[in-house]
């Protein structure tokens, strides 16, 4: 019971600080997350941390709480993804409803602008850093159709301004009949 207590407790502290100090959208707390979870404590591997975050940005849903479900499940159950969901949902309604009290000054102070203005670029050096740090695992196994999806989303988003949600459909459209042939080839093989 002690032990389920302290795994309990560790997973609710680990998610609701990291909800409590994520500014930016869900995306930034994939990389503390994979630090915290992947890194730190060894609860699940790198390959495992980026199939969640992939699942997890696929499914309706904010994907900051949507990891921290499968997070949670994966590590403890159906009690583990109810408490990484507290934990990660408390922290924004606590800040939502002390900010709603004070709208109006927040909005028209030029420091709380700035400071705002300023962690933005903070924002954007972590999730350049995850996006590094995820996908060198996927050169490091030459996964050159990975890759190549990888380069070809980007420039699809980036340049010619294509919907997200096609991108993922086709993505996993392409990776579906990626591991059909894959396991038909393995069972080729095997004869």
């Amino acid at each position: 019971m002690k032990k389920k207590f302290s795994l309990y407790w560790t997973l609710f502290s680990s998610t609701f600080l990291l909800s409590a100090f994520t500014f930016g959208g869900g995306f930034v707390i994939v990389p503390l997350m994979k630090k915290k979870f992947v890194d730190q404590l060894k609860w699940i591997d790198e390959e495992e941390m980026l199939n969640m975050i992939a699942i997890a940005q696929s499914s309706p849903g904010a994907i900051a709480v949507n990891a921290a479900i499968m997070v949670g499940y994966k590590i403890a159950g159906f009690w583990g993804a109810i408490i990484t969901t507290l934990g990660t949902v408390l922290p924004p309604l606590f800040t939502l409803t002390i900010i709603s009290f004070f709208y109006h000054e927040f909005r028209d102070n030029r420091y709380i602008c700035a400071m705002l203005k300023g962690m933005q670029a903070g924002i954007a050096a972590i999730i350049t850093d995850v996006v590094f740090s995820l996908s060198k695992n996927l050169v490091k196994k030459k996964q050159k159709l990975s890759i190549l999806m990888m380069v070809i989303a980007f420039v699809a988003v980036f340049f010619f301004d294509i919907n997200v949600i096609i991108i993922i459909l086709i993505s996993g459209l392409i990776g579906a009949f990626s591991a059909i042939y894959q396991s038909k080839r393995e069972g080729r093989d095997s004869r």
